[in-house]
């Protein structure tokens, strides 16, 4: 079933159109990468979902519902969560009280959140009670990631989840991403990281110059030479 569906949207920032008729589907349960080289359009494609922008053409439902319109703080509690390239994490809170935070639309199930999220990044655990500002980066996405499942979002969006970090932690980020997948959650993934989103992912896009050029399968994109060829620009 589908989950989520973007249809011809059009994105300007001004006067800038920057996205042209972009049009894309996410089912239940799926991991879809969005792949592109930078500037190619994906994180303004993941803020028009989520709110901070609207497309200036075309629709987005969720759950069959038009979201398109609505603002970031009206799309949260609709089962949609933004985990931002930059993690966004507050640095002199406490990782617990990072998570907490997190949880603002799920207050309810908070106790429940808080032991998935310890279970999925048993590291966090550990260090609840420390300053998230000391935590190394790989630890700080793993915050980010745990912040967003608080709200036990039905869709995940991921702005380059892997940017910057060693590959051991590259490892451990993909690990979680897809175990947080197999158990419920679905994943829309933003990489440049295309041989790690490729594996994990069930589908994919390609994006340049804020159009979609390819799509298909996982296995076949991570085959086909026109991917590559997209992050050089040619």
């Amino acid at each position: 079933m589908t989950l989520l569906e973007v249809d011809g949207i059009d994105v300007a920032y001004g006067d800038v159109q920057v996205i042209w008729d972009v049009s894309f589907s996410v089912s239940e349960g799926e991991t879809v990468a969005l792949l592109g080289a930078n500037g190619a359009g994906k994180t303004t494609v993941l803020k028009t979902i989520c709110g901070p922008l609207a497309p200036s053409a075309g629709t987005i439902t969720f759950h069959g519902e038009p979201i398109g319109d609505l603002e970031q703080d009206e799309v949260v509690p609709k089962g949609v969560t933004h985990i931002p390239e930059g993690r966004d994490i507050f640095t002199e809170s406490t990782v617990k009280e990072n998570l907490r935070l997190g949880a603002y639309t799920n207050p309810d199930g908070m106790a429940d959140q808080f032991e998935r999220v310890y279970d999925v990044f048993p590291r966090l655990e550990e260090r609840r009670g420390q300053q998230a500002g000391t935590l190394s980066g790989g630890e700080q996405q793993m915050l980010a990631i745990g912040r967003g499942l608080m709200s036990d979002p039905d869709l995940i969006l991921l702005d380059e989840a892997s940017l910057g970090l060693a590959p051991v932690l590259v490892e451990d980020v993909f690990d979680a991403i897809e175990r947080i997948n197999e158990e419920g959650t679905t994943v829309l993934l933003v990489e440049q990281d295309v041989n790690n989103a490729l594996h994990i992912a069930d589908r994919g896009y390609v994006l340049e110059s804020g159009r979609l050029t390819l799509s298909g399968d996982a296995a076949d994109l991570a085959e086909d030479e026109r991917v590559a060829a997209s992050y050089l620009g040619g």
